[in-house]
């Protein structure tokens, strides 16, 4: 048995899918599913059981599992409740490596590239504490993640017990199906798309910075199936362990990714640039690029899809069909 926490979620539901499609149908998933549709990111799956947060470490007394995928957080780089957030992303996650350290079981969970701050100390995945903490995160997702690496790290550097697999795994920006419930944290493919297809003018933010143009902001974006592809290979390689970015090591532009998207329609782009709101030009990152040699380096040789091809798959596989969920 299998447990995916967040798995009603955006990458969590991508991974049900994928154990599903390799033989596993004893998966259970641990989320809220909420009154919002949330559940259709599920709707073609089959699971053990659902679990609310509320009732998980009750629900895990007597258990036995093959692995823990703990992918659940408050992910809104905008959440302001640092109580919560610090609960929910933090405190479970401490809660879950205590179980799966008594328990033996292997341990997979999400961290961040916002743990990495504005950049400025680069994007390399160095697990030693001292680089952890030279990192600043720069909102309180990003912290609250961050906080989880450093105590996590701290055990291992000290030799403490730990499960016999543990991996974080710093996403960038993905995208891709099973996104929509996300609101203003979907990715800017996903929000635009609609104006895309009807012709309506796309907006993306001018720059604010000498040297870069507008439109020109670049992250390092990675299609959810790459970001499945490497959990399923954790799953699979069970004498890896570490903390590791999980991107494509290439920053594209957002034009980039609004453009490949005309492609894919075969329309005609259509694009204004309009100025950053004033509240967030002194904190927008300019630039995100995961370095992904530690990565490779644990063995991984699973490759990255290029931007156009992952933007092409999402756009005809997904959002230009009437059924948009995987």
């Amino acid at each position: 048995m299998l447990l995916v926490t967040g798995g009603a979620g955006f990458i969590g539901s991508n991974i049900v899918a994928a154990l599903n499609d390799a033989g596993r149908a004893d998966v259970v998933v641990c989320d809220f599913l909420g009154s919002e549709g949330k559940w259709r990111n599920l709707a073609k799956r089959q699971l053990a059981d659902i679990v609310p947060p509320a009732e998980l470490m009750p629900w895990l007394n007597g258990r036995r599992l093959d692995a823990v995928i703990h992918m659940g957080a408050i992910s809104e780089t905008t959440a302001t409740d640092g109580d919560l957030v610090i609960e929910t992303n933090f405190r479970l996650a401490m809660r879950l490596l205590d179980w799966c350290t008594a328990h033996a079981v292997p341990f997979i969970y999400a961290s961040s590239a916002a743990t990495y701050g504005d950049g400025d100390q680069g994007f390399r995945d160095d697990e030693s504490l001292a680089a952890l903490k030279a990192l600043r995160p720069m909102n309180l997702y990003g912290w609250s993640k961050h906080l989880f690496d450093l105590a996590l790290m701290e055990r291992v550097t000290k030799g403490v017990r730990m499960p016999p697999q543990w991996a974080g795994l710093k996403f960038f920006n993905v995208f891709g199906p099973n996104e929509y419930h996300k609101g203003t944290m979907m990715s800017v493919l996903a929000k635009r798309f609609d104006d895309i297809r009807s012709g309506r003018v796309v907006q993306l933010f001018k720059s604010h910075r000498d040297g870069i143009a507008d439109g020109d902001q670049r992250r390092d974006f990675i299609h959810v199936d790459d970001v499945v592809r490497v959990i399923m290979w954790l799953l699979a390689s069970p004498s890896v362990s570490g903390l590791y970015n999980v991107g494509t090591g290439h920053a594209r532009s957002f034009r980039d990714l609004i453009l490949a998207a005309y492609s894919a329609l075969g329309a005609k782009p259509n694009i204004e640039y309009i100025d950053m709101p004033e509240q967030i030009r002194g904190s927008y990152q300019y630039f995100t690029q995961a370095e992904v040699d530690h990565l490779r380096g644990a063995g991984y040789n699973g490759g990255f899809t290029a931007l156009e091809d992952g933007v092409g798959s999402y756009v005809r596989d997904f959002l230009d069909r009437p059924d948009r969920y995987r």
